[in-house]
């Protein structure tokens, strides 16, 4: 099968490469093709955007010997329409579409209400919605040096797990996190109060099952788990400050894993937990549950 990869950090970015690398693995190849389409620079937070007011403009680029691909001046939704539209079937024949489209994968973690703001699940419910199965793999980071090559195993794991279920139709989308796979930066203790600092921050417990702190770091197998995603608000955090000019201007200064609440069971406690989480999600955002209600309210009754 062939793969079409893309992201929202941008074609050159560490995470990317990564999972190119672990996808590609010639010793243990997922596709006969993984061909990436990203944007060219950073596109993170775009959320569905789309470009419709400007040119799209492309350039092949050559990241590695292994990894090359076409950069996108878009946003991540920009390459995955183009890509499928356009470039793919230019690059395979006119009815040709990738098996699956992986985005990803991010620097940062993508659970919770991120998911509406991510460009990296965009990009895979873009593909989703236009008949390609998707995934979006995304990374939590934490403070210390990112072992990129470690979680893409991490991922790769993960995605042969999605894969062999036979579960994926052609509308599936599913999103997958890491948990951190890092190397401390500093002391042993100041990695372990930045880990309690984090888990406080979201409202997660501090101790294990022994009354211990956890150590918050990288495992060899972390535990795939199936989850929904937390459904609570970020805790929105503005900076006040000033231009040069007197203007007043505001900037965000809020974490972007500091949730109001974090219900046991979800995305986010599972994901600080360890685990690495798989949650389908969807595009058609009908509440169905209400349709009946509302045609009640709203309909005109019978003469």
């Amino acid at each position: 099968m062939r793969v079409l990869l893309t992201n929202d950090d941008g074609i050159r970015a560490p995470g990317i490469v990564a999972l190119h690398k672990a996808l590609a693995d010639p010793d243990r190849p997922l596709a006969e093709t993984v061909w990436p389409v990203a944007p060219l620079t950073v596109q993170s937070a775009t959320g569905h955007g789309v470009t419709f007011s400007e040119p799209l403009m492309i350039s092949d680029v050559t990241v590695n010997e292994r990894m090359t691909g076409v950069a996108v001046d878009g946003r991540p939704a920009d390459c995955v329409k183009l890509a499928l539209s356009t470039l793919w079937p230019q690059r395979f024949g006119e009815d040709d579409l990738p098996a699956l489209c992986i985005s990803g994968m991010n620097a940062g973690a993508n659970c919770g209400v991120n998911v509406i703001y991510s460009g990296t699940v965009a990009a895979a419910i873009e593909s989703a919605f236009l008949g390609v199965p998707s995934i979006a793999v995304s990374l939590h980071l934490g403070r210390g040096r990112v072992l990129w090559d470690r979680a893409a195993l991490h991922a790769r794991r993960a995605i042969d797990l999605v894969l062999a279920s036979g579960l994926l139709t052609p509308h599936s989308c599913i999103n997958i996190n890491v948990p951190r796979c890092e190397e401390p930066i500093g002391s042993d203790e100041e990695s372990r109060r930045a880990m309690l600092k984090e888990r406080r921050e979201a409202g997660l417990p501090t101790l294990d099952s022994a009354g211990m702190p956890e150590d918050g770091g990288d495992t060899d197998e972390p535990p795939i788990v199936v989850c929904p995603m937390n459904t609570h608000g970020i805790v929105d955090r503005f900076e006040p400050r000033e231009s040069p000019m007197g203007a007043p201007y505001y900037w965000s200064a809020s974490s972007g894993l500091d949730f109001h609440a974090t219900d046991k069971g979800t995305d986010v406690e599972r994901l600080f937990a360890r685990c690495i989480t798989v949650t389908p999600l969807t595009y058609d955002l009908t509440d169905r549950s209400q349709m009946e209600a509302w045609r009640g309210a709203l309909s005109p009754a019978s003469p």
